[in-house]
């Protein structure tokens, strides 16, 4: 992976990541946040694994 990908991926999971959280709000347990962007991450198309 070069560093265009590396910065493309980055900006994909930082706003996954916003995207749960604005749709969630805040004051939700960890667990929650972490289900949450697993589903939005796959949503995007980004093989990820929870607590590898």
């Amino acid at each position: 992976m070069n560093e265009d990908q590396i910065n493309a991926l980055s900006q994909e999971v930082i706003g996954a990541a916003i995207e749960v959280h604005r749709n969630l709000g805040p004051g939700l347990l960890e667990h929650t946040y972490q289900a949450a962007l697993m589903c939005e991450l796959r949503l995007r198309g980004i093989k990820a694994e929870s607590e590898v």
